[in-house]
């Protein structure tokens, strides 16, 4: 376990330090939220140049480890949950369990509504078709994590205003109960900042930076059964995707959107 930079390695200075400081951290068994020195006393302490501490830092951070927050310091990251983007079609219940995680939600909102333009065309309804609104603010571990809003057609799911959803997959719900087939979906990020209410919510400063992810669901008859919008704090998510070069099957480009 290296505890100082040497001088005569080929390796920069600045990837020297960061593997000190995960092994650190490991050795300390450092646990988020715990603070690590500020950048003037990993100077002193290593004796390297502040420009050599913010790029092992930069990279830390870049990489989930740590947090800088201005004006407190550097801390330990929580580690974020990991949500597959397209890969196969899961829900947040799912991904949280697959890492031991809690998931529990707080239903705000469970109704039926007429869709709007937006909605309809989404689940490709006429205007006005009876839709189920599920609104759900998503706490992992019990901390405040995405706030969900999801649309699915009244038809689909006829029972679904008497379930409690607050500790139960959606999907499974609807592929256990209701017989739904979810065959495929099609889904999108963005990033975004937290409107003052979106920020009470989540627990997080107005402006902070969230992630934006858009499903839309089909079942075997190649109808959408369900759309959501979840805003995922920024802070806690992040989304991972396998890639493959020259694979099988159609080539799907990336998708700019601009406005």
């Amino acid at each position: 376990m290296q505890t100082s930079i040497d001088r005569s390695s080929l390796l920069p200075f600045y990837h020297q330090l960061k593997q000190i400081l995960l092994d650190e951290i490991e050795r300390r068994k450092l646990q988020p939220g715990d603070r690590l020195p500020g950048d003037h006393e990993l100077c002193r302490t290593y004796e390297v140049s502040r420009t050599v501490v913010r790029q092992a830092l930069n990279e830390l951070e870049s990489e989930g480890v740590i947090e800088r927050i201005k004006g407190r310091g550097t801390f330990i990251s929580s580690p974020k949950t990991a949500e597959g983007l397209v890969q196969s079609l899961t829900g947040l219940y799912e991904d949280v369990a697959a890492r031991g995680g809690e998931l529990r939600s707080d239903v705000r909102r469970l109704e039926v509504v007429p869709a709007d333009a937006q909605v309809a065309a989404e689940l490709q309804r006429e205007p006005g078709h009876p839709v189920i609104v599920i609104e759900r603010l998503r706490f992992v571990n019990e901390e405040p994590w995405v706030l969900t809003t999801t649309h699915v057609p009244q038809e689909v799911a006829p029972g679904l205003l008497d379930e409690d959803l607050s500790r139960q997959s959606l999907y499974a719900l609807l592929e256990d109960k209701y017989g739904v087939q979810l065959v495929k979906g099609r889904r999108s990020v963005e990033a975004a900042t937290a409107s003052a209410e979106l920020a009470r919510s989540l627990g997080v400063g107005q402006g902070a930076p969230v992630l934006v992810l858009r499903n839309v669901s089909f079942g075997a008859d190649g109808r959408p059964v369900e759309s959501f919008v979840a805003f995922h704090r920024g802070d806690r998510s992040r989304f991972e995707v396998e890639l493959t070069r020259r694979g099988e099957g159609p080539v799907h480009p990336l998708v700019i959107v601009t406005d």
